[in-house]
């Protein structure tokens, strides 16, 4: 999330530098990665000019020679802008300016005339991406004032990292709140609180709207404009969106990203002239149909997708992407503005399905309150009216399925105290509270807090109110020495923890390197394993809400993680690889094992996941690298094997490998070199050799591993 800074202070000015109230926000937790400048390092040397006169450059056509006044005296300029004109006000960079690229301008000649100086285009500045010719600004600023008070040049950006349930700070005015708590300084009235409300009415008869799954859009707002003229948006306009990162395309939607920006909610902009009587039906996608979205694509929906359709199929994929059946353009002179809420899950879905990506469903995903469809229609019906010269229709149609109310949540007395240790006056919780955009109310000695739509998915509980006020009241400059009350025991590791920390160690001082991979993995990672069938370790839990399609089942063996890792590494220029990993795998509930390192689930319950703690190992390569004097020593079955008996020995115990009694139960090992390794008479996990289409699936020569239930060989020692 990108935050200009011009922008920020327009709503709440912090009196401090970007670099500073970056550390502040990040001291309770709202991270800012970085901060970074858009458009010349420096706005020096960019003044205002006025263009005398413009004549032909006498040794090349596309090129003119302007006389340009600077406010200190006339000078001499090429230009090779077709658009620059006597009387312009224009922006002019002075020899010894530095541009974005980070070239400093000096004076030279081009084709034997002199220049001193470049007048500037919207690129050359980083204020747009409109590149035809120079910069023309309105009449106002005189010759020689200075281009900063005129144009947001060298603009502070601030660049965000939202945590998914912080959705109120995917918002500029967010933001500026969360500037105004942790600062102190005043905050700007909300711009919706401001702004002329839309006309209430029953709607407008020129729209029929008609929602199938009221879950799969709570709400769903529509307002038409006409009289509109579509055209380039204003310079401050082109320049924010710029610096926000949003690539400026024309006055409708440049509103819709610009509102989005400032609110957090996203809009969408339809051309109702391009809509077959007005009818728009919020549905789920039948089988076969296709719609060609914004960016060009023609996509196929799978069934059930939720889309936003006309009387002849998809005009819009819901809180994604519009079509650009019904896209804005310059003919442009009727817009329905559409600000929903969809539901995050299903937005979610739909982005992983079609692999696209969007502003708007980044923030859909994470679940918007659907006050915010209002707050968004709000903003926008003064800046099309400002802006495109629209006129608002008769009202605004607005299909609201309301969420369950939820009453204020009780702050206990003394609450804040005992969880932070620390004493925090019941005044100062309310005013931090309130800063954050809480309603507060004290009630005896406790205080009731009702939660903003800005906030009504993430603050839910009690304990989440002791968060808000700790982490706003600076608890690493606060926060006193104080040793622990109450009955406290010294720390220490239980056997199993010890006995599982000396197999680890016996595998480093063997030479292996352990790795930490994801406990999530591919669905596919199953049959490049080979297995299948019945085996509990084909059929993986899966996740409800993954954080990609390739991480979205639990694994069940540790050998595709160590694998992944052993590929990177010969990726890498690596030649022999030694590598383990200790860790869970998640199996069916009531499949194999016990609980993790080996505890038993009380009574005869089932939990829905066993989880195991498993030990693998995979070595490629030799073991011990040739010289001059001695050929290298290839790895093979007895290398492994030695290296699972002086596990073994470690850990006061014995293990026996011996020829599995099923050749086809370890797919994934070559069938005529693995054996099973039993401790005292159970099996326990597998030694041997890769299959060699499975070391192919990951780039591997021979590779050879095992990999062992760590609890049942910990049980046994």
């Amino acid at each position: 999330m990108k935050i200009p800074w011009s922008w920020l202070i327009e709503y709440c000015d912090p009196g401090l530098e970007p670099g500073a109230l970056a550390e502040r926000l990040a001291m309770t937790g709202t991270e800012v990665e970085r901060v970074v400048t858009v458009g010349p390092p420096s706005p020096e040397r960019f003044v205002i000019g006025k263009v005398v006169s413009v004549d032909p450059h006498p040794d090349a056509d596309r090129l003119s020679v302007c006389v340009v006044d600077d406010g200190e005296g006339e000078r001499t300029i090429v230009c090779g802008a077709p658009n620059v004109a006597p009387g312009q006000t224009v922006v002019v960079a002075l020899p010894g300016a530095v541009m974005p690229d980070g070239t400093k301008l000096r004076k030279a000649k081009l084709r034997g005339v002199a220049s001193e100086g470049m007048i500037c285009s919207e690129t050359e500045l980083g204020l747009g991406t409109e590149s035809d010719g120079i910069l023309a600004l309105d009449e106002g600023p005189g010759a020689g004032t200075a281009a900063r008070e005129v144009l947001p040049l060298s603009e502070p950006v601030l660049e965000l990292e939202v945590t998914p349930n912080r959705t109120d700070c995917l918002s500029l005015y967010g933001v500026a709140r969360e500037t105004h708590a942790v600062t102190g300084a005043d905050l700007a009235a909300a711009p919706w609180d401001v702004a002329e409300p839309p006309t209430p009415g029953t709607g407008d008869d020129r729209i029929a709207i008609s929602v199938a799954d009221p879950e799969k859009c709570p709400r769903f707002t529509a307002r038409v404009y006409t009289g509109v003229r579509v055209g380039p948006s204003p310079l401050w306009l082109r320049a924010r969106l710029t610096a926000a990162g949003q690539r400026p395309i024309n006055n409708v939607v440049d509103i819709t990203n610009y509102v989005m920006w400032l609110t957090g909610q996203p809009m969408h902009a339809y051309d109702l002239d391009r809509i077959p009587g007005g009818e728009l039906e919020i549905r789920g996608s039948r089988a076969g149909e296709t719609v060609e979205t914004l960016d060009g694509v023609e996509r196929d929906l799978p069934e059930g997708t939720t889309v936003v359709c006309d009387r002849d199929g998809p005009a819009g994929i819901a809180g994604v992407m519009g079509a650009s059946v019904s896209e804005v353009s310059a003919g442009t002179t009727t817009v329905l503005l559409e600000a929903a809420t969809w539901s995050g899950p299903d937005i979610l879905r739909t982005s992983r399905e079609l692999n696209l990506r969007s502003e708007a469903s980044s923030r859909f995903e994470k679940q918007l309150h659907p006050e915010l469809a209002m707050r968004a229609q709000t903003v926008s019906a003064g800046l099309m009216e400002r802006l495109c010269g629209a006129s608002g229709g008769q009202g605004l149609v607005d299909l609201y399925a309301p969420l369950d109310q939820k009453g204020p949540i009780r702050l206990r007395a003394g609450r804040v105290d005992r969880v932070l240790g620390l004493e925090i006056d019941q005044a100062e919780q309310q005013r931090t509270l309130e800063a954050l955009g809480f309603a507060v109310e004290p009630d005896g000695g406790d205080l009731l807090v009702s939660v903003p739509p800005d906030r009504w998915f993430d603050v839910t509980r009690e304990i989440d109110l002791v968060e808000e006020v700790g982490r706003i009241d600076d608890l690493d400059r606060r926060l006193p020495a104080t040793l622990p009350r109450g009955s406290g025991t010294v720390g220490g590791l239980s056997r199993q923890q010890a006995l599982q920390r000396r197999a680890e160690d016996s595998l480093r001082e063997s030479g292996f390197s352990e790795i930490v991979g994801w406990s999530f993995t591919d669905p596919g990672e199953a049959g490049r394993l080979r297995l299948g069938g019945s085996d509990p370790r084909a059929r993986p839990v899966v996740l409800s809400n993954p954080l990609s399609e390739d991480q979205s089942v639990m694994r069940t063996t540790l050998l595709g993680s160590v694998l992944d890792a052993a590929r990177r590494n010969l990726a890498r220029g690596t030649a022999d690889v030694a590598l383990f990993e200790s860790g869970r795998v998640y199996l069916p509930g009531g499949e194999a094992g016990p609980g993790p390192l080996g505890g038993d689930f009380p009574g005869k319950w089932s939990p829905p996941v066993n989880e195991p703690q498993h030990l693998c190992l995979v070595w490629t390569g030799a073991v011990e690298p040739g010289s001059w004097n001695r050929m290298a020593e290839p790895v093979d079955f007895f290398s492994v094997k030695g290296v699972l008996e002086r596990l073994a020995s470690g850990l006061c115990t014995e293990v026996e490998v011996r020829a599995p009694e099923d050749p086809e139960s370890e797919p994934f090992l070559h069938p005529a070199r693995y054996g099973e390794v039993l401790v005292g008479g159970r099996t326990i996990g597998w030694i041997g050799q890769l299959h060699p289409a499975v070391a192919a699936e990951w780039d591997l020569a021979d590779a050879f591993g095992f990999e062992l239930d760590l609890a049942e060989m910990l049980a046994a020692s």
